[in-house]
């Protein structure tokens, strides 16, 4: 089985989408929405699909994540998030992954669901990073053996690259397998924020992370850019 952990925080009119792509997948899948406290319709939203395991907890995609996790019953743990729907067939690509001899986890391809040539250009970037150094981020769907997921025990719980800390974690006990399945990722924050505002400020914080600087001052210097 493969549990799909969905954190969300004020996803209202989003997460819908997400669960019935994944409700939509002929597989053995269980759904869990791990929300932090949303002041909107989420939950709502979420409950209105059958067989939902709905998981209250405080904010934070890392400590939301692992509480999802905690009451999953699946082999495969997939950490999905809410403006994000996956490529149908995602399912059998994940078992065959993670049959691999070596392989911990992985991701998939990741795109953003809006057309324009810059997007084209993130998508790219996204692509060679992956090739070059094996780093998914949490934006195109990480997925993780649930054995490799306790040895880690799960994600530190801070404000930001949590995704990151994670995928590095997971490359010291096996390979990271990115996925041709595509991960479709909705363009609000770059239309909302500007496209290149957007790219120029994660790839600040991901140099200052690198850096060394603390996730929490990063979490200030991205959500106040947001």
């Amino acid at each position: 089985m493969i549990s799909v952990v969905i954190p969300t925080y004020n996803e209202e009119g989003v997460v819908g989408r997400c669960i019935e792509a994944v409700a939509a997948e002929e597989a053995d899948c269980e759904i869990i929405v791990a929300d932090g406290g949303s002041s909107d319709g989420t939950v709502a939203e979420a409950e209105g699909f059958r067989d939902v395991v709905i998981v209250r907890t405080r904010k934070g995609r890392g400590c939301q994540m692992n509480a999802g996790a905690a009451g999953a019953r699946g082999d495969v743990f997939l950490f999905l998030h809410a403006d994000t729907v996956l490529q149908e067939g995602w399912s059998r690509d994940v078992l065959s992954a993670c049959e691999e001899d070596g392989v911990g986890g992985g991701a998939f391809t990741f795109r953003i669901d809006s057309p324009g040539r810059h997007y084209r250009l993130t998508e790219h970037w996204v692509k060679l990073r992956c090739r070059l150094f094996s780093l998914p981020y949490g934006d195109q769907g990480i997925f993780v053996k649930r054995d490799t997921f306790e040895k880690l025990n799960g994600y530190v719980d801070i404000p930001l690259m949590e995704d990151v800390d994670i995928v590095e974690r997971m490359k010291k006990i096996g390979r990271i397998r990115i996925l041709d399945k595509m991960a479709y990722t909705q363009a609000r924050k770059w239309m909302r924020e500007g496209w290149l505002r957007t790219s120029l400020r994660n790839q600040l914080v991901m140099l200052m992370y690198r850096l060394g600087v603390d996730p929490h001052r990063l979490a200030r210097i991205y959500y106040r850019g947001a």
